[in-house]
């Protein structure tokens, strides 16, 4: 066999082995989620050197009305994960923005039970139970998937302030502050994306991240707490 041709049907042999060497050096890599809200920064010792670790805000338990009348809270989104957002239906065009792009979110994790939608609003004392009712059923908001939450003011304004770290209200109308981005919420309790919720291309990486997070729990990559 010539020269030349020997080392072309070696090149062609090569090829398979370094594809197989690639796949397996690189193949398990993983696009991993940031977290958010960080409380403080802990230091343990680690085989005689201090190595500094970030520990992030886990969301306290609210309970609220939903617009069924049925109380909501974090016991009733176990083992899941969630996408928050805030919003009055008084409120003018991007509040309904943000709620026609929770629709595609809804409705590709249509038969996830692990996904669900939790939209508060700011606006508790002319957005009640019955009012909520009709809003929710102007988006198609699915019972039990997509939850509109209503409740007490001064609650109301801690789970934003304080939970999520939104600014604090200003002025009177609406009566706390809202806000158009969206929180991903693992079932650990933690934020593990923002997002501008009035944006289709924000959306679209919305669900592309939700995907990555259940793939990590179905393989058992995201620990619980």
């Amino acid at each position: 066999m010539r020269p030349k041709q020997t080392l072309f049907l070696g090149l062609i042999l090569l090829v398979p082995v370094l594809a197989f060497l690639f796949l397996k050096s690189f193949g398990t890599n993983r696009y991993a989620l940031p977290t958010y809200l960080p409380d403080h920064v802990d230091s343990t010792l680690v085989g005689g050197m201090w190595q500094r670790d970030t520990v992030f805000h886990r969301l306290r338990n609210y309970s609220f009305p939903s617009q069924t009348g049925r109380v909501v809270g974090q016991k009733d989104l176990k083992g899941g994960l969630y996408v928050t957002s805030f919003f009055y239906t008084a409120c003018p065009q991007d509040c309904a923005q943000r709620n026609s792009q929770l629709t595609r979110v809804q409705e590709k994790f249509r038969f996830e039970p692990r996904v669900r939608l939790i939209s508060y609003t700011v606006n508790p004392t002319q957005d009640s139970v019955a009012v909520l009712e009709r809003y929710a059923e102007r988006y198609g908001a699915i019972a039990g998937k997509w939850f509109f939450l209503t409740g007490d003011k001064n609650q109301l304004n801690r789970l934003l302030t304080e939970e999520y770290r939104l600014p604090a209200p200003v002025g009177e109308a609406p009566s706390i502050q809202h806000s158009q981005q969206l929180f991903l919420v693992d079932r650990n309790h933690r934020v593990r994306g923002i997002y501008d919720g009035t944006k289709a291309r924000e959306i679209d990486r919305l669900i592309t991240e939700i995907s990555v997070l259940l793939y990590t729990y179905d393989h058992n990559d995201e620990p619980r707490a």
